[in-house]
């Protein structure tokens, strides 16, 4: 389906269409605005800047989520008989299961050696960005349950008029994961660890949450950490220069190109975000003899700050804890940010004050039998995520007083 095909249907007695759109591009910036969670100014739903137009145009614009790279825009827009627009999925097809964090490798190989087909897919997602967000986007003002129910029907009519073997929406909320369910989609559950702040008005008053031999072990690694003569730099807004994308470009590179083999972000992409939403960034460089060492970039909401990625062209004794974990709590506190999602995976975080937290996300298998295999796996995956999440929870760092 090309932008402006259709599918047909009726919610709350309403006639509606599912219409996909090849770019984010084919979306007004104030069409896009108008959806929950997309902009600062929504109170109401809180702000996500990774759903932003502004970060998602720049994913495509720069070239790193597009057809060539296995990105091709699929996003959904649900509109009245009329033509008003209620809601939105940001949805791309997919030729591999790269970039997405939610592993299917095992499926896709089961249904391919059995003589199935399993790309190209649809993947309902922030290309490339593992933190939980709204998929289902509704219009502000709009019947939320009416709109998410459509958007949930729309994607599975899409999915079987384009043939395609499955459609997965990712680090999906547990409202829109309700409606998903509803519809016959399957629910998967994974874990990250996230920082809550307590209302905390400085970082000694989160020390003082902690359990004393692991307040003194923290304070030890942040001296540590810093022991060379390293120093940490905030930037966000104007500070973001041109040669600082440089800098952070470089570090992103080397780790990148080491961890995974091939980085998924262009050094274009950098700049576009600095342009269209520095506000909504802070990295976190390390400096030391007068140049940027290491850096992570992470990006600011209305309650959380969401880290995403770290690099560095020096290797320093706990500088990854410091500059990714510690100073992002720091950030949170004097922001007042409710929390920091810190990333996927790693089970360090543990011991740096972040808590487990149980993911979610759905998927919509088209083929019966690999469909029945695949619920079948995720049953038992559900209960192995809820039994390791009541472990890690026992092994949180926190004094224990404090938790009674």
């Amino acid at each position: 389906m090309d932008q402006g095909d259709e599918c047909n249907g009726q919610a709350a007695n309403e006639q509606y269409s599912i219409r996909v759109a090849a770019g984010i591009g084919a979306f007004a910036c104030d069409e896009w605005n108008g959806f929950g969670g997309t902009t600062r100014t929504d109170t109401e739903n809180g702000y996500n800047p990774l759903v932003s137009f502004a970060f998602l145009s720049a994913l495509e614009d720069s070239g790193c989520a597009v057809r060539r790279t296995g990105w091709q825009g699929h996003h959904l827009r649900l509109e009245t008989a009329q033509g008003r627009l209620l809601g939105a999925v940001p949805c791309y097809l997919k030729s591999h299961s790269q970039g997405e964090y939610v592993f299917d490798h095992g499926w896709s190989d089961a249904f391919e050696r059995a003589g199935g087909r399993y790309y190209p897919k649809l993947q309902c997602a922030v290309p490339f960005t593992p933190v939980t967000g709204p998929r289902l986007l509704v219009r502000k003002g709009e019947d939320s349950d009416t709109v998410r129910a459509g958007l949930a029907a729309g994607l599975k009519a899409v999915t079987e008029k384009l043939g395609v073997s499955s459609a997965h929406v990712t680090f999906a909320q547990e409202k829109d994961v309700e409606t998903l369910e509803a519809a016959g989609f399957l629910h998967r559950t994974d874990q990250q660890f996230h920082f809550f702040n307590e209302g905390f008005s400085t970082y000694d008053d989160f020390l003082a949450t902690l359990a004393s031999r692991k307040r003194k072990a923290m304070k030890k690694e942040r001296r540590e950490a810093l022991a060379h003569g390293i120093s940490i730099d905030w930037l966000t807004g104007r500070d973001l220069t041109e040669r600082v994308w440089d800098d952070f470009f470089a570090f992103y590179m080397d780790t990148g190109s080491r961890k995974w083999g091939r980085p998924y972000l262009s050094r274009e992409f950098f700049s576009m975000i600095g342009e269209r939403m520095a506000d909504d960034i802070l990295l976190v460089m390390a400096r030391r003899n007068g140049r940027y060492i290491a850096g992570a970039i992470n990006f600011i909401g209305s309650d959380a700050l969401y880290g995403r990625n770290w690099g560095c062209i020096e290797d320093h004794p706990f500088l990854h804890f410091e500059v990714c974990y510690h100073q992002a709590i720091d950030f949170a506190i004097e922001r007042k940010l409710k929390v920091v999602e810190a990333g996927a995976q790693g089970e360090h975080k543990l011991a740096r004050g972040y808590r487990p937290v149980t993911m979610h996300s759905a998927h919509y298998i088209a083929h019966p039998g690999l469909r029945n295999a695949v619920a079948d796996y995720l049953k038992r995956e559900r209960r192995e995520v809820e039994r390791m999440g009541d472990y890690l929870e026992e092994h949180t760092p926190f004094r224990k007083d404090l938790e009674e």
